[in-house]
């Protein structure tokens, strides 16, 4: 009996949701409206790599007068930069970038169906692994995520999880472990937000491992591919750089800890004639080891990257970033899409948990484990949503057949409809709850509530490729607005929302809030030529909400200053300001 495939079933989903995706997102696709400004600096990052700035230099060179660190990782800039200079000379750059922005996050979408199908075959088998392939695009964070334009490094953090996850769930071998290892290596590298996720994918291989023998040489191969991929990652992507500190990033002590964590793990797996609870502290004191080794190289990073932020800048920014707040932050629409799908997934999982046997229990524990993990790191951290999501689609996809399965029992077509219309909405509760509540995708938040606007306001973020028409100079521009205008423009600017560069932030931001005189003072020292900036969007509604008199707020009224000459950039809502000196 030839078995059946499941590549065409997923081929064919992906066609469909591209299409619509394409569709839907046309007019932001032609006027690069990138969903976030991380898209627009992710853009910029690569457009200054193909223009000569070396693979091992990330920084921002036109913010902050050259001087603006930024901890990102190449590896993300590679299937943007490879794609853009094959079709450069073939289109042009300006086409060829809207191609590459749209074609390489809906790679990613394809490779997340495809390892969210796979993950859910190995679990249950071809058909849960089809309504997995249904349910994939029907899940807004993944869409998100995932969508033409979304650029930055989110879609390929789900990716390498779920690759990891794959392996985990299949057969129990050094080759799986070193596609699990792999996975995470690369998860890592890209960003250290994936590093929760990937505490609990190790902690629940090694604790199968120790409870499972036959598992025991897949966690001692992934373990240890974790720490040396790592290794040599971080030495090919950051070179002169390799042996610098850094919290937000892999670096000298995150390795040492991966190190030590490797070494305390491999006694346990290798120590099966102790007893189950010797090897299981065992474990635990590896798992101390890594972490008092990383409180002795970097006590400060115990306090997490953002420890070091003054009051205000964490008032005023990192506190109003949506992605990195609680889910009980964010509007009722997204909270409820984020977290709805992970709870049928959890439910779906727990189900077919209770009816599964021998290896197919253990598989669907390990899940549920990590399912459970990434669902209660979603509550505390709303941009781990779309990872949960992902690893929802195993107990989803159970669900969904086992409800559909008896739908179709039902003998009178109208129950079946009905019944069938039931499913697919319990099956997919994030839909339901945007059809309740309305869309409202995760967005900067400053927690200020809407001002009455007295000029056009800008309808989105691809407006400021409007200020091209100035020509090339220094501007003092709103914060959540600067990416995007490196991305289209050849200006220089001030401050980008990264954290590394503080005083930038600061700066930019205190000076649309402070009174015209100390904003005149700072704008001069910034050696800025234009003040621009855009009416409605949130970062200016805030600082007319908190400094209804301060700068800003002035100016979008109308008010004059002797040193500010109006410049009107025709048929467009930004406003802009020449600085008489």
């Amino acid at each position: 009996m030839t078995r059946e495939r499941l590549w065409p079933v997923v081929l064919a989903g992906w066609a469909l949701a591209a299409a619509v995706l394409v569709l839907v997102s046309a007019r932001a696709i032609a006027h690069l409206w990138f969903p976030d400004p991380d898209d627009a600096m992710r853009l910029a990052q690569v457009r200054d790599w193909l223009g000569g700035q070396s693979w091992w230099d990330v920084s921002q060179h036109r913010l902050w007068d050259g001087h603006f660190a930024m901890h990102w990782s190449r590896l993300v800039d590679l299937p943007l930069a490879l794609m853009m200079a094959l079709l450069d000379p073939v289109f042009g750059q300006a086409l060829s970038t809207r191609i590459t922005a749209t074609t390489v996050p809906l790679l990613t979408l394809l490779a997340v169906m495809a390892l969210g199908a796979e993950l859910t075959r190995r679990l249950s088998g071809m058909e849960q692994a089809k309504s997995a392939v249904l349910l994939a695009p029907l899940s807004v964070p993944l869409l998100y995520q995932l969508r033409p334009l979304r650029i930055d490094h989110h879609g390929w953090q789900i990716a390498f999880a779920l690759l990891a996850v794959v392996a985990l769930v299949g057969r129990p071998d050094r080759r799986s472990g070193a596609v699990m290892g792999l996975a995470l290596a690369v998860l890592l590298t890209i960003s250290l937000e994936g590093l929760p996720v990937t505490a609990a994918i190790v902690g629940v291989t090694m604790l199968a491992g120790a409870l499972v023998p036959a598992r025991r040489e897949q966690a001692l191969v992934a373990i240890w591919t974790v720490a040396g991929l790592t290794l040599i990652l971080h030495v090919a992507t950051r070179g002169p750089a390799m042996f610098s500190p850094a919290c937000d990033a892999i670096a000298p002590a995150w390795i040492a800890a991966l190190a030590v964590a490797a070494l305390g793990s491999t006694v346990p797996m290798l120590s099966y004639r102790m007893p189950l609870i010797v090897r299981l502290a065992m474990l635990a004191a590896a798992g101390g080891a890594a972490l008092a080794t990383l409180a002795a190289i970097s006590p400060q990073c115990l306090r997490g990257p953002f420890a070091g932020l003054d009051p205000f800048v964490r008032r005023f920014w990192y506190e109003n970033v949506a992605e990195g707040l609680p889910v009980w932050k964010q509007v009722p629409s997204w909270a409820a899409m984020t977290v709805g799908f992970p709870i049928t997934g959890l439910i779906g999982g727990a189900l077919a948990w209770r009816a599964s046997t021998g290896e197919a229990r253990i598989r669907w524990t390990m899940l549920l484990a990590l399912a459970a993990s990434t669902f209660a790191l979603s509550l505390l951290v709303i941009r781990t949503g779309a990872t949960a999501n992902a690893l929802a689609l195993p107990g989803g996809a159970w669900a969904l057949h086992a409800m559909l399965t008896r739908a179709r029992a039902v003998r009178m077509l109208p129950k079946r409809i009905a019944a069938t219309a039931g499913a697919l909405m319990a099956a997919t509760p994030g839909l339901a709850a945007a059809a309740l509540f309305g869309f409202a995708p995760a967005a900067t938040v400053r927690g200020a509530p809407s001002v009455a606007l007295t000029r056009p306001p800008c309808d989105g973020m691809h407006e400021i490729s409007d200020l091209a028409a100035l020509p090339t100079a220094k501007l003092f521009a709103p914060v959540d607005v600067t990416p995007q205008i490196l991305a289209t423009t050849t200006h220089s600017a001030i401050a980008g929302g990264y954290h590394r560069n503080l005083a930038a932030i600061h700066r930019a931001m205190a000076t649309f809030m402070a009174d015209p005189a100390t904003a005149h003072r700072w704008v001069l020292e910034s050696g800025a030529s234009y003040v621009v900036g855009c009416p409605g969007p949130n970062e200016t509604e805030m600082y007319k909400h908190f400094a209804p008199h301060g700068f800003w707020a002035r100016l979008e009224r109308g008010d004059t200053f002797p040193w500010l000459r109006p410049v009107v950039i025709r048929n467009s809502p930004v406003l802009v300001w020449e600085v008489v000196r």
